[in-house]
């Protein structure tokens, strides 16, 4: 009697053992063991990736698919930012050989043909954790070889900009974005909760404020610092479709004129 109380004890004891076991590994795959570093900057390259695609440059989905192990397979634990760098042609530039009819549909059905002049040739690049100080800005503006041809510079950083290092970004001769590193950690366009944002064409703006009999000045504004502003890089002028479709809302759209 004692012994198969004790026999049944021990079987559940085993049991839960197993039990336990099993659920401990199906969580440990959840884990990320790796450094936090690696993973932000994987984080925010994806991101910055897909913001290039989605503003008409030739990105392939290949470097956006990327996973967390094949990224630290390719740059370790320990990250080099220089070997983050990105660089790439707007689709409408003259010397892009790639021929993609459905991405330029894409291009122009956002409205972003009237930015291909401004973001022809893009490179982006990461800063470490330290200060962006005068030097570091030098640094990068050294690294590129081809600036006659470049038309914008991204910079991420992880913290401050001096003062002097700001107004050596000021008198560079192309377009300087900055970007922290947390603002690029999620795709704000994918969230969930965001409504759908389509830049529209100037023949499309033209129509719209012909339709309702509006002033440019007349239409709702959304501020050039806006996140999904930044995020297209508009300029002030331009015309953002925004679509909300909300069980309390319903689907409507509205318009932003970027200011």
């Amino acid at each position: 009697m004692d012994n198969n109380g004790g026999d049944a004890m021990d079987t559940e004891i085993n049991n839960n053992g197993n039990i336990n076991g099993s659920t401990g590994k199906c969580l440990s795959s959840f884990v990320d063991d790796g450094s936090v570093e690696s993973h932000r900057y994987y984080l925010s390259r994806r991101t910055l990736l897909e913001m290039l695609r989605d503003r008409g440059y030739d990105i392939s989905n290949s470097d956006i698919d990327l996973t967390l192990r094949q990224f630290r397979d390719l740059h370790g634990q320990d990250i080099d930012v220089d070997r983050l760098r990105i660089s790439a042609s707007h689709l409408s530039h003259p010397d892009n050989k790639c021929s993609c009819p459905r991405n330029l549909s894409v291009i122009e059905s956002h409205g972003l043909f009237k930015l291909a002049r401004l973001q022809l040739k893009v490179i982006a690049v990461f800063c470490g954790t330290g200060v962006v100080k005068v030097n570091a800005i030098r640094w990068i503006t050294t690294q590129i070889a081809n600036k006659g041809g470049l038309s914008r510079l991204i910079i991420v950083v992880q913290n401050h900009i001096t003062n002097q290092a700001m107004k050596a970004v000021d008198i560079l001769p192309f377009k300087v974005e900055i970007f922290q590193i947390t603002d690029l950690l999620v795709n704000i366009t994918k969230h969930v909760l965001k409504p759908k944002h389509r830049v529209i064409t100037d023949k499309e703006k033209e129509k719209l404020l012909k339709k309702f009999n509006l002033d440019e000045k007349q239409l709702p504004r959304m501020s050039q610092k806006d996140a999904i502003a930044q995020y297209y890089a508009l300029e002030k002028g331009q015309v953002i479709e925004v679509t909300y479709n909300g069980e309390i809302t319903g689907l409507h759209v509205t318009y932003r004129c970027i200011w």
